[in-house]
């Protein structure tokens, strides 16, 4: 049987659910259709022995647009924050170092030397400009300031955020406001203080939040809005296009049903999107596929706080490479939010992978959970083996924004406009991190509603 909505999304990742939803506020029949047992993707929280984990992202950071999305969807008295000051923290030379959070800490830390202060410095007063061919994260870092400050914060910062090789990250795609602001006015400080002086109105505070029951929350609210707009366990499996320009798309799963629709937005990895648009044309599939993902382990531990001689004031800590440890950095779970760990106990999460590590997602829950172990009981005077622990492995965890990303963009960009109706939504187009992609697809939800006013 073959069943007819306005739009059809594919992959129920939060990229996925948020643009169902939107399209769903907009008044148009929408479907969405998910492979796995669950909506959600790598947003998953589980209670386990009394610990509230996850096992995905930890947080997000509170966006304009995701405080209203929760608040269209009842869920935004349920929001939780950080503590505003919580410090960040380093490795260097075996000790954890607060990260400078403004530009001011940043020219008295001791974390960067004379040197690269003089760069920074030259890069208020003075000017450069950019090189016309894609550039590396390390390469720009060395360019404008020094190896030092690739070390020590800007390699951490990356592993943090993407998991990813500085090496290897393109500086145009992975952080397009740095390239822009040398573009523009031949300085990064510049640049970037420019458009937050120019924005009217107050200023808003950015912030770290997650829910009382953890980032579920947001996935259980989108899909209670959606209810029988869902199909899990239903993967698309075929899509060519009909002579009256709708799309018809075979699913396995759901009775062996299939969909037609004027509009099929494709909000799945990278690999799985290129097969399926490989089928209309060709030159799709080595495009999306070239795509290179950051396998990433996510590690939680509890321990009795007595065990704890730290006192894990702040967020917790990122890890240079050059420390020669495997885990890229820890988050302090039971001290940035509450209901984290059992009374008396404490809840630590640690990561271990990424792009300079590949291996890592090889090896078997008790070697992960062992290697978080000893690489921070010395750094936080731990006297105990964890009493619970819970290890995660997401081979495609992140995708990469590597040299080469804008122009791939590009060349998709181009095949798509050959086909009206077809949208892409996803991770791997405009940041990985949960509000991006939430903006993300709120925008190509507009774009749907717009196509179907026509």
């Amino acid at each position: 049987m073959t069943r007819h909505a306005q739009a059809l999304v594919v992959g129920g990742g939060i990229s996925g659910l948020v643009c169902a939803y939107a399209l769903q506020k907009a008044g148009l029949e929408v479907l969405l259709v998910e492979a796995s047992a669950r909506p959600g993707g790598v947003l998953n929280s589980v209670s386990r022995n009394g610990f509230l984990l996850e096992l995905g992202p930890q947080s997000f950071t509170g966006t304009a647009q995701l405080r209203s999305l929760c608040a269209n969807l009842g869920i935004a008295d349920q929001l939780i924050e950080a503590p505003a000051k919580a410090p960040r923290y380093v490795l260097v030379s075996s000790r954890l170092k607060a990260v400078p959070m403004s530009p001011l800490a940043l020219f008295t830390s001791p974390l960067i030397d004379g040197s690269t202060k003089w760069a920074l410095v030259r890069d208020i007063f003075g000017k450069s400009v950019p090189p016309e061919g894609d550039e590396s994260v390390a390469a720009f870092v060395r360019r404008k300031f020094s190896e030092r400050l690739l070390d020590r914060l800007v390699g951490p910062f990356v592993s943090g955020v993407f998991a990813g090789d500085p090496e290897k990250l393109s500086v145009r795609s992975a952080f397009p406001q740095l390239h822009e602001a040398e573009s523009a006015r031949g300085s990064i400080v510049r640049g970037v203080l420019r458009p937050a002086k120019s924005k009217k109105g107050p200023r808003e505070r950015p912030t770290l939040n997650t829910f009382r029951e953890g980032n579920e929350t947001l996935v259980r609210a989108l899909g209670n809005k959606l209810a029988s707009s869902i199909l899990l366990r239903t993967r698309a499996t075929n899509v060519y296009r009909q002579k009256d320009g709708a799309y018809h798309v075979s699913l396995e799963g759901s009775n062996n049903d299939s969909v037609s629709a004027k509009s099929v937005i494709f909000a799945t990895p990278t690999d799985v999107t290129g097969g399926l648009l490989g089928q209309l044309e060709p030159s799709f599939k080595p495009l999306l596929t070239s795509v290179e993902y950051a396998a990433v382990a996510v590690v939680s531990l509890g321990y009795a706080k007595k065990d704890v001689s730290h006192s894990l004031d702040g967020f917790g800590f990122l890890v240079p490479r050059s420390a020669g440890l495997r885990i890229l950095g820890t988050v302090w779970n039971s001290s940035l939010f509450p209901g984290r760990a059992p009374d008396g106990h404490t809840l630590l999460t640690g990561f271990v992978g990424g792009a300079t590590d590949p291996a890592a997602a090889r090896l078997n829950h008790e070697e992960l959970s062992g290697i978080v172990h000893r690489e921070i009981a010395p750094l936080l005077s731990i006297q105990s083996s964890p009493m619970f622990s819970n290890v995660t492995i997401w081979p495609r965890a992140l995708p990469q924004y590597n040299l080469g990303h804008g122009d791939r963009l590009a060349s998709i960009g181009k095949n798509l406009a050959r086909f009206p109706g077809l949208f892409l939504t996803g991770n791997y187009l405009r940041g990985p991190a949960i509000g991006a992609c939430a903006e993300q697809a709120l925008a190509v939800a507009e774009e749907v509603a717009a196509v179907a006013e026509r």
